[in-house]
């Protein structure tokens, strides 16, 4: 039997490769595959034939990655956190957007806040996820609070051993946090478990986000079971805590409501009209229901088509939702290398 998403590929790479729509990058790499895209990809499962490009997206021309028949819209250029060497780049105009909307809603079934006014702590500049939490804001009518933060000077710290001015700088982040919260209503903060618990440690910081905030998403970094359950019971008790996976080239995977059954905190699930998130082992096959396996990323949009993309993350695959086509994935862990690039985490 035929899925939704079978169709919904077949149609995707037909797009991708057709002289009239297709952007110049995946056009120019039609000749080297060794088969025929559009005759012999009929499912899911066929997106394994396509080789990795993600290592490309560090240089490739921008422009190449647009279809041609997309040339009329708006789109914007995004780049990747860097963490396992030069950064990434991808092209967006609406189709991460209509990702967010579903996304949205999700967190809106958690008890995220409709409406009201957001604070990230967290990139922005040429990272997608400022951009993302923005649009977040703005679908609920609220406003849009951001502090200046740059991640990859704090993981060129500590890579460095420089942990003193790495701390140093997030103070000075949490100070114009602390601006923005006594003066402003916000509902909702987001930002990474390290600079959570840095909160954590400041009292007054504290007990403004205890005593004003009703949400708090947490994403950008992994955070064990337990410090999720300290996040929900002990720190932000108050509040609803929410966690989302996610990058620049995968969109965003936001926490599923809790079912029985489900033995995680936190299990997420990604966008399943034009993503398929697989855990796969060291010889490439799925693992089992319980397993861990190295994040496999599969992207499909008109706007961008990045199959088989081994990604630095490792999860535990979880049986779909009750009424869900999907995997969930939990317990999100980051590699210490790939290759020849040693990862260093920072707070983002």
């Amino acid at each position: 039997m035929t899925s939704d998403f079978d169709s919904h590929v077949r149609a995707t790479v037909a797009w991708h490769f057709d002289p009239d729509t297709g952007s110049p990058f995946w056009l120019g790499k039609r000749a080297a595959l060794d088969f025929d895209p559009v005759r012999e990809v009929r499912t899911a499962a066929d997106l394994a034939r396509f080789p990795d490009v993600s290592e490309e997206l560090r240089t490739v021309p921008v422009a190449d990655l647009i279809p041609r028949g997309l040339r009329d819209k708006p789109f914007r250029v995004y780049e990747s956190g860097g963490t396992t060497g030069a950064p990434k780049r991808i092209v967006d105009a609406e189709a991460r957007g209509r990702m967010l909307l579903w996304a949205r809603e999700r967190l809106t079934e958690l008890g995220v806040p409709a409406a009201g006014d957001w604070l990230h702590l967290g990139p922005s500049g040429p990272h997608v996820v400022g951009s993302d939490v923005a649009r977040h804001a703005a679908m609920g009518g609220g406003l849009f609070h951001t502090v200046d933060f740059d991640p990859r000077w704090v993981k060129r710290l500590v890579g460095n051993g420089r942990g003193d001015l790495a701390d140093e700088y997030i103070g000075h982040l949490l100070d114009q946090a602390e601006t923005v919260l006594r003066s402003q209503d916000i509902s909702v903060l987001n930002t990474t478990p390290p600079v959570l618990e840095a909160i954590c440690a400041r009292p007054d910081l504290y007990e403004l986000v205890r005593g004003q905030v009703k949400a708090v998403i947490w994403g950008g970094m992994s955070a064990g079971q337990e410090t999720v359950r300290l996040l929900e019971e002990e720190f932000f008790p108050q509040a609803t805590v929410a966690g989302v996976y996610g990058n620049s080239l995968m969109g965003v995977a936001p926490q599923r409501p809790a079912h029985p059954g489900d033995s995680h905190r936190c299990v997420f699930q990604a966008h399943p009209a034009t993503t398929r998130v697989q855990l796969v082992d060291d010889d490439g096959r799925e693992v089992a229901y319980g397993e861990r396996g190295r994040v496999l990323l599969h992207l499909v949009t008109d706007e961008m088509f990045l199959p088989n993309v081994l990604e630095r993350d490792t999860a535990i695959r979880v049986p779909p939702a009750p009424g869900a086509t999907t995997d969930g994935i939990a317990d999100i862990r980051t590699v210490r290398s790939m290759g020849q690039a040693r990862i260093v985490e920072g707070v983002y």
